[in-house]
């Protein structure tokens, strides 16, 4: 499989990574010069995407931050499979860190993370690159394959109520370079105390906004100071209001299809949303208000 990579001959250990939810192969590696590495793997039908993403993940390393840096892109596996090899960061996942952290500390880590995120955004898209579309159509066919399905929660109509009243309203910003993924658990906590980014393999153009609904599924039960850091740099400490209503519908939406995406992987998985789900709700009180109460907590 890896004969066509080149310099695969330097590659002294090579690990399956069994963890993630991305349909990519993926690879730890440590050459013989001691450079640490991640290869990832895709059908050759997903050349063209995966070319695009390399050319993303390119971009990016123009922005001053630690990151998973391009080495190399092609073919392997006689034409079978397309590949991207990437530096590794070296560290602890950051969702295993933080709690270990003093609070002031996950505070001022969620701080860098929202100004990485920031420049992530500041990023011009060509104008050939923008949607023609929002993602609105998209969204109402996914709330729609929930309410059709047999995981309903009891009392989703509040929520759903919310959603089909003030969908329209996301992608009311001009769209962005996202990473798509922007989370505790695609973050490294460097041996230097820094943050490096990894996992870019779900970037897209579209909504700043939509970025951050994953802070609700899967950061505030790791660090909700990293969270309000995040939030806060972001913004310059300055929040905007039609951020809260907006941010409200992603998390919305997320809280309830999450549990149909969920439905493929088994009934751990769909548990574990389910689970996600009803914090959410509390968070923001059945969606009866806009700024989730943990946010508001001193």
């Amino acid at each position: 499989m890896f004969e066509e990579i080149k310099n695969h001959d330097k590659w002294c250990i090579v690990e399956k990574i069994n963890r993630g939810w991305s349909d990519d192969i993926k690879y730890y590696i440590e050459t013989v010069d001691n450079q640490k590495l991640v290869l990832r793997i895709s059908n050759i039908d997903k050349y063209e995407e995966k070319k695009k993403e390399y050319e993303v993940i390119c971009k990016y390393t123009n922005l001053g931050f630690i990151m998973s840096e391009p080495v190399s892109f092609g073919v392997c596996n006689e034409n079978q499979n397309v590949y991207i090899l990437l530096t590794w960061v070296e560290g602890e996942d950051l969702e295993l860190a933080l709690p270990k952290l003093e609070q002031d500390k996950q505070y001022l880590l969620g701080r860098e993370a929202g100004d990485i995120l920031r420049r992530i955004h500041g990023l011009k898209v060509p104008d050939t690159e923008i949607p023609s579309n929002t993602k609105v159509p998209k969204k109402k066919i996914q709330i729609q394959k929930y309410i059709d399905s047999n995981v309903r929660i009891a009392g989703d109509e509040v929520a759903l109520e919310f959603i089909n009243d003030n969908l329209d309203k996301i992608w009311s910003k001009p769209p962005v370079y996202q990473h798509g993924d922007f989370h505790p658990g695609n973050l490294i906590l460097t041996p230097e105390g820094k943050i490096g980014v990894i996992d870019f393999n779900r970037w897209e153009i579209g909504d700043p906004y939509e970025e951050f609904y994953k802070l609700e599924s899967f950061g505030t039960e790791v660090s909700i100071p990293y969270c309000k850091g995040q939030i806060d740099a972001y913004f310059d400490d300055n929040v905007p209001e039609d951020f809260w209503g907006i941010h409200a519908v992603y998390v919305a939406h997320a809280s309830l299809y999450s549990i149909k995406w969920a439905e493929k992987f088994g009934q751990k998985d769909i548990d574990n949303m389910v689970k996600i789900c009803k914090k959410s709700f509390g968070h923001y009180e059945n969606f009866n208000r806009r700024i989730p109460n943990w946010y508001t907590i001193s």
